[in-house]
């Protein structure tokens, strides 16, 4: 099998203002602001 036909488009959701939407539904302004951000990973910690 070809690497082409092993593999599968998947769609991407990202959370806007509360609720999430696909990404590929975006505005091109927005696709670039995505591509920008930076993702955290918060710990928190129980005192």
């Amino acid at each position: 099998m070809s690497i082409k036909m092993q593999r599968q488009k998947c769609e991407v959701y990202s959370r806007v203002v509360g609720y999430l939407s696909p990404v590929q539904r975006w505005n091109d302004g927005k696709k670039a602001e995505f591509s920008d951000r930076k993702t955290f990973n918060k710990v928190l910690h129980k005192v």
